[in-house]
């Protein structure tokens, strides 16, 4: 019987010539990561185990992204617990404030990860890497520091489901369109511990920052992890940058599926998901002109926090102005995107028109700081979580999108297709 992508990196890292779904294996990691709110906790499992060493102080990240510039006395005291335990094992991937970026944007400019490589991390959004052809997927912290100390991890080998991209993305689509259309058709469980795969011709229409966005959300389906084939956009983006040797896996003709859907990128539009679940998409022709009025727009994350992504806010915002009483929150991912958005005027842009540009940090995601909503506030986001109190107070809502949408939004002050504006 033949394998999938996925089940095919999972038997090579395992030492096995074949791996099925729900198999439990022992595989050996090419790295494991970590945040600011993670680590310390797998650090305090390390320390009580009486564990001396890391298996490989190349192979681990430390990044400090969620709540860093440290926003509070705790969030200091994570850090330090952090950064002391990254100095005591001379970790080579620590990064904190200067260094830092967004982990998952953060470890693909890296070239920490690439074609064939497995790695976890204490986050589940983790499975971003599946853009480059890996498998990654999120795990809790006592497994980061199993995966610490023995570079080894247990996994159940994940069933698939098959995602047939075809056809051209029209317009102002993008990768978080997509990602949303599937989500809003398959629903937040629809991929409950399965491998999502994206293959087709079409997906040679979506860059590398649409497939990482689309790979970062495969979590919110319930799924294992999300993968992309290699091909030449994938090499281009690894070529001179990817630290370890890339390995390319196809899946067999044979492999099994548990469900596969064909999806026209041609047919979809812009998409936005209604409080709260990321199921509960409509599109922008199904929104009504001043239906959705909102008080704070954020463009970045690690879902939308990319260069393409700046640019696509950017092309809607120029020579525009952020509506009244509309907060515009713009936060690169990296401290190259940063920089690189900054020297392409991108900056000049975003503050014309009344928006804040922030240093890279998860920031207002997950309500940590930068952004956070009062009670009865709305804001529509490029993040990937709209969950009761994702961002601030429980009576808060978040409506997620993608860049295009959420600066058309910042312009009108509703939420908006970028059309219009």
């Amino acid at each position: 019987m033949g394998m999938t992508m996925s089940q095919k990196i999972l038997a090579a890292h395992a030492g096995l010539s074949e791996v099925k779904a729900g198999q439990l294996i022992e595989a050996k990691l090419d790295l494991v990561l970590g945040n600011d709110i993670t680590t310390p906790v797998a650090i305090n499992v390390f320390e009580e185990n009486g564990a001396t060493s890391v298996f490989d102080n190349t192979k681990i990240a430390l990044i400090m992204d969620h709540f860093t510039p440290n926003r509070d006395i705790k969030a200091a005291s994570q850090v330090k617990q952090t950064r002391e335990f990254a100095d005591k094992y001379d970790i080579k991937n620590y990064r904190d404030v200067g260094q830092m970026g967004i982990e998952h944007a953060l470890l693909p400019e890296m070239g920490l990860v690439g074609p064939g490589c497995l790695c976890i991390g204490a986050d589940s959004h983790t499975c971003t890497y599946g853009a480059l052809g890996a498998f990654s997927t999120g795990i809790g912290s006592t497994d980061m520091c199993a995966g610490m100390m023995s570079g080894k991890a247990w996994f159940k080998v994940p069933a698939a489901i098959k995602f047939n991209l075809v056809g051209k993305p029209q317009g102002y689509v993008s990768g978080k369109d997509v990602i949303l259309h599937i989500i809003g058709k398959i629903g937040v469980d629809g991929a409950l511990y399965k491998s999502m795969e994206f293959v087709g011709e079409g997906v040679k229409y979506l860059n590398i920052d649409d497939r990482l966005c689309i790979a970062n959300m495969a979590i919110e389906a319930g799924a294992k992890n999300g993968i992309f084939p290699v091909d030449d956009i994938t090499r281009e983006y690894c070529n001179g940058r990817y630290q370890g040797t890339p390995v390319e896996y196809t899946a067999d003709e044979d492999a099994v599926y548990d469900e596969e859907y064909t999806i026209d990128l041609s047919e979809l539009r812009p998409t936005v998901a209604f409080p709260h679940l990321p199921e509960n998409t409509r599109t922008v022709d199904e929104i009504g002109d001043t239906e959705v009025k909102i008080d704070q727009v954020v463009i970045g994350s690690c879902t939308n926090g990319r260069i393409s992504d700046l640019r696509a806010a950017a092309d809607v915002l120029k020579g525009k102005t952020v509506a009244r009483g509309v907060r515009c929150i713009i936060i690169p991912g990296t401290q190259k995107i940063w920089q690189q958005a900054m020297h392409e005027g991108l900056f000049d842009i975003f503050i014309d028109a009344g928006a804040v540009v922030s240093t890279p940090t998860c920031g207002p995601c997950l309500g940590g700081h930068m952004g956070i909503l009062a009670a009865g506030e709305r804001a529509i986001s490029t993040t990937n979580r709209n969950f009761v109190g994702r961002m601030g107070h429980v009576d808060s809502e978040v409506y997620l999108a993608s860049p295009a949408v959420a600066a058309a939004s910042a312009v009108t002050g509703y939420i908006t297709n970028p059309e219009k504006v």
